[in-house]
């Protein structure tokens, strides 16, 4: 007999299902694998054709005609099927279409990455060779954009559903290598919410804490550049290694409800980020405000980064960092330091440093009310960073709490993403440098 979930349905079923897209899938993965091909031809000759050529994400279709980059406007958040623009080269977030050089070196950072590093290998170790050739991908493989927040996307990779309860923790051990307490917390929190409200719903072959899935680029290398995705419903995280170099972006952090009763536990998540976001806008002067605030009302979706929006073209608008206080820019750096704080403390400090650096030609734009239970939107826009935090319409999980799908925008319903504009996504910049400097590439 098949086992059953909690909401009554088999997870037979539901795998069977899963299985079932794998094809459209694959297609789907070809045609973004040929025509990522011209970008690749940039970032090192015959060495990066060479890591290409043996690429798990299949084989170029020749009928495919390769776009040219940038190309394509600001994307919403939703990440669904039927706004995947998965046929571009990767170009990265730009004011313009043209991207600032020189944001980002190949350079010693003083983090420490051999944690990580070990944990990855062990999480590794412990898969069998089916879980593995499911798993792993080149370093530069297109799954690393193959990225969405919503629950019915079809993922590749290795499921939490998937893995023993010592897989599982070996897994575990990856994350609380990578990220900080507070980032392992809220990877569970959201995992944990996503439960309780589908059992709520009556649907936890949709909505359920193991469908969250591994990948891992690359070989975890002291001197080689990898990487891992943590991908599923409201929860993504993108995290390169270069050396002591990380990047982590984009990810994207969310939940509905963003508070919850679970076996008589009130779980609250990404109240950070909303909170330093209200912070900053109600320490504005009206004046200030008057520039920040380009609406007093909120939609439903205004996040223009989102899933499958890496080549998103967004000029400055808002309010610019260097018209404000010193107390002022703290508060807009709490907002940043909101989302970068998830990541380990050294490899924090760094970050935050880089983007202190560029306050000055920081921009804040907001929509919607400022009230401590309004519903908002907010984007921080500078050269080396991009955050939105986007207050969303009660949505498929609403039943949970007692809202109606489809109604006004709510703070229970929040996506928040955080990216690296000019090119440095997935740590794309720096592996392209590294292709192009390193002698083994040459």
């Amino acid at each position: 007999m098949a086992e059953l979930d909690t909401g009554g349905q088999p997870r037979q079923k539901a795998e069977v299902a899963r299985r079932a897209h794998a094809s459209r899938r694959n297609f789907m993965r070809k045609v973004f694998f040929a025509s990522g091909a011209t970008a690749v031809a940039t970032m090192g000759g015959a060495g990066a054709w060479a890591a290409l050529a043996d690429d798990s994400t299949g084989t170029a279709d020749a009928s495919a005609t390769p776009s040219g980059a940038p190309s394509g406007g600001p994307g919403g958040g939703t990440g669904g099927p039927g706004n995947q623009s998965v046929t571009e080269d990767f170009f990265g977030l730009t004011t313009d279409g043209n991207r600032i050089d020189d944001l980002f070196t190949i350079h010693s950072t003083g983090v420490a990455t051999t944690p990580v590093i070990t944990a990855a290998n062990a999480f590794l170790a412990g898969l069998t060779d089916d879980q593995k050739t499911s798993t792993v991908f080149t370093v530069h493989s297109t799954e690393w954009r193959l990225w969405s927040n919503v629950d019915s996307y079809e993922r590749q990779g290795v499921s939490l559903a998937d893995l023993s309860d010592d897989q599982k923790a070996l897994g575990t051990a990856l994350l609380k290598a990578a990220l900080s307490a507070d980032g392992l917390e809220t990877t569970e929190k959201i995992r944990r919410i996503n439960q309780a409200a589908g059992e709520a719903i009556g649907n936890t072959t949709a909505f359920n804490e193991d469908a969250y899935y591994w990948t891992v680029m690359g070989t975890p290398s002291r001197t080689e550049p990898w990487g891992f995705q943590f991908d599923g419903h409201h929860l993504v995280i993108n995290y390169f290694v270069l050396g002591d170099q990380v990047v982590m972006s984009p990810c994207f952090w969310g939940s509905e409800p963003t508070t919850m009763e679970i076996d008589g536990e009130t779980v609250t998540v990404c109240h950070e980020e909303v909170a330093a976001s209200l912070a900053f806008i109600n320490s504005l002067t009206t004046a200030q405000q008057a520039v920040a605030i380009e609406s007093a009302t909120k939609a439903n979706e205004s996040m223009k980064a989102g899933a499958f929006s890496d080549n998103a073209v967004q000029e400055y608008t808002g309010l610019r960092g260097d018209k404000l206080d010193a107390a002022q820019r703290k508060k807009l750096l709490a907002i940043v330091e909101a989302f970068v704080g998830r990541a380990k403390a050294d490899a924090a400090k760094v970050r935050m440093a880089e983007v202190a650096r560029h306050l000055s030609d920081t921009y804040v734009t907001w929509a919607g009310g400022t009230g401590d239970d309004d519903a908002f939107y907010v984007r921080v826009h500078s050269p080396v960073v991009w955050v939105e935090v986007d207050c969303q319409s009660p949505g498929p999980l609403a039943g949970a709490y007692g809202a109606t799908q489809g109604g006004g925008a709510t703070q229970l319903h929040v996506h928040s993403v955080i990216r690296t504009p000019n090119g440095n996504d997935y740590g794309k910049e720096l592996l392209r440098q590294h292709y192009l400097t390193s002698p083994h590439h040459r």
